[in-house]
């Protein structure tokens, strides 16, 4: 049984299709500057699968975002039929917003096979169970954050989250680069697992650049840290549920250049490894006024 949250994200992923290969997605302002990455995934993705056949299944997409997205106007999402072979196809997205490209991305779709099979095994955390959920941030702290931002960190948004290591990131301190979190949907949704593959695209753009910060004791909240996805890689792996506990565990091997690199892999409840990510971001100190 959905939410009212959880209804208003699916929906979000629910394109309208303006012609074959056109469709148009809204925005949702939850408190961001920009239009919140995870959303366009989601809708490239979405897009994208439908075109494919639905025997293919989506097992990569690769993604650079161009510009910000105004979270004021809706999204148009123009979709090419790359190749259709006889186990792969192949589609390119780009997202439109003010007649310019603010993403492009490819993704790549397969019929089910059989084959080898290994997976690195997930590390030995509390479960979700034994953690407590995040905080309401205090009102202090809250003050010293922007007024848009405060409604971010306010929200009750559609995914929950469990820290195994809690971080404040109005005050945060320095420690290694790597960090990993519970989350699940909110809300219960059917069993759709075109409509779970969108949901967790939308989800792995939350805390993985942020785990290149962690050494540094910065924070998106900090006036004088400017902070980007530049692109984004997803890589589908075996079946899961957006709608059940998953792991998302990160580590950032390299911070240089105003960039950060960030790495995740996210795990089932019962250890099964259902994808894989990696995220390069503009993480910039810029100079303060006075």
């Amino acid at each position: 049984m959905t939410d009212d949250v959880t209804a208003e994200l699916i929906e979000l992923l629910r394109l309208e299709r303006i012609e074959d290969n056109l469709f148009r997605g809204a925005s949702r302002d939850i408190g961001t500057r920009y239009v919140f990455g995870g959303q366009v995934l989601g809708q490239a993705l979405s897009a994208a699968q439908q075109t494919v056949e639905a025997a293919r299944v989506v097992h990569s997409m690769h993604a650079y975002f161009l510009r910000a997205g105004d979270n004021e106007k809706p999204i148009v999402y123009e979709v090419e039929n790359t190749r259709d072979g006889g186990s792969f196809s192949a589609r390119r997205v780009v997202a439109i917003q003010h007649g310019k490209p603010i993403f492009v991305c490819t993704a790549s779709f397969q019929v089910v096979e059989d084959g080898a099979e290994h997976q690195q095994r997930m590390p030995e955390v509390p479960g979700p169970e034994d953690l407590a959920p995040q905080p309401p941030y205090p009102a202090d702290a809250l003050e010293q954050v922007p007024a848009k931002l405060r409604r971010w960190l306010m929200r009750a948004g559609p995914f929950e989250f469990r820290h195994v290591w809690p971080r404040d990131e109005v005050d945060p301190p320095k420690r290694p680069p790597l960090q990993h979190v519970w989350f699940r949907l909110a809300g219960q949704v059917d069993d759709d697992p075109v409509l779970h593959r969108s949901l967790l695209a939308y989800a792995s753009d939350f805390h993985l650049i942020g785990t290149a910060t962690l050494p540094h004791g910065i924070s998106y909240l900090h006036p004088n840290v400017q902070m980007a996805s530049l692109d984004h890689a997803l890589w589908f792996h075996r079946p899961f549920r957006a709608d059940q506990w998953l792991l998302y565990s990160c580590d950032s091997p390299s911070a240089q250049g105003a960039r950060g690199l960030a790495r995740g892999s996210i795990y089932r409840q019962d250890g099964v490894l259902v994808a894989s990510t990696a995220q390069e971001g503009l993480i910039r100190l810029v100079a303060q006024d006075g």
